[in-house]
């Protein structure tokens, strides 16, 4: 297995705070953390990472992508912050590395939100769209390939009211690097079904969803919520898949929680 050595941000935040790693969205990086940084400053220690191939992070320079591959990063990450356990918030991709890290190393996890994500193992078409577009990234559509996401990330509300944040997201996908984006994407399609993993843990958790997101739905979110042992659900009114974006307060509110559950 390739090894993935991560960028790291660290935010100006409670020094001897619970520790709280903030794992981002495909195709994005830790940027998309800022408006909640302020919010949780006070409340946890925050570590940011940009995930392999995305944002500072190199791609692994061995190995087949896999999440496994971008959960041992993570685990490097508390490792060189001798962080023996932390709490995992995780949007999107970042959700499914989180329930990778719990699946490898339950024992370092104090506690888990899992935002916009699912457990789920992608459907066989999922999974070769996946795979086009993996191989579209690479080829002579570039980056270009993402524009279509831009529809699905975002819910109606911020479609209608929000054109700053819409022209944000869609300056992002344009920056996003091909090679990143294709491993990535071949790495979800790997993923395997993760609700045995969150059945079997024993720590607090959120799970938060945006009322309008069509990528991961409330019901995926709620399907996640029955076989956690200890969880909180939240669905944020008016936000799609990128709802730490769309409503940065909302989420902030429900990390707080979480945070004031976890016992590191």
């Amino acid at each position: 297995m390739g090894r993935a050595d991560l960028a790291v941000q660290l935010p100006e935040s409670v020094p001897t705070g619970v520790p709280l790693v903030l794992l981002h969205a495909f195709p994005l990086s830790s940027a998309m953390w800022a408006a909640l940084v302020p919010e949780l400053a006070d409340v946890a220690r925050l570590v940011l990472v940009d995930l392999p191939g995305l944002g500072g992070s190199p791609l692994p320079a061995t190995g087949d992508p896999s999440l496994d591959v971008s959960a041992e990063g993570v685990l490097a990450v508390l490792d060189r912050l001798d962080l023996p356990r932390a709490v995992l918030a995780g949007v999107s991709m970042g959700g499914y590395v989180a329930m990778a890290l719990a699946r490898r190393h339950p024992g370092r996890i104090a506690g888990l939100a899992l935002i916009d994500t699912k457990a789920e193992a992608d459907a066989d078409e999922a999974r070769a769209n996946r795979l086009r577009m993996a191989d579209a990234v690479l080829g002579d559509a570039g980056i270009r390939a993402l524009v279509p996401m831009l529809d699905t990330l975002l819910g109606s509300t911020t479609h209608a009211r929000r054109p700053d944040l819409v022209a944000a997201v869609r300056g992002w996908l344009a920056q996003a690097p091909p090679e990143g984006v294709a491993w990535s994407q071949r790495a979800m399609a790997a993923r395997p079904d993760s609700s045995q993993v969150l059945a079997g843990l024993s720590v607090p958790a959120a799970v938060v969803v945006g009322e309008q997101d069509v990528l991961t739905p409330p019901q995926a979110a709620r399907a996640m919520v029955e076989v956690l042992p200890d969880a909180v659900l939240t669905v944020v009114p008016g936000a799609g898949h990128l709802s730490p974006l769309e409503a940065p307060r909302e989420v902030a509110r429900a990390l707080t929680g979480l945070v004031v559950r976890a016992r590191p």
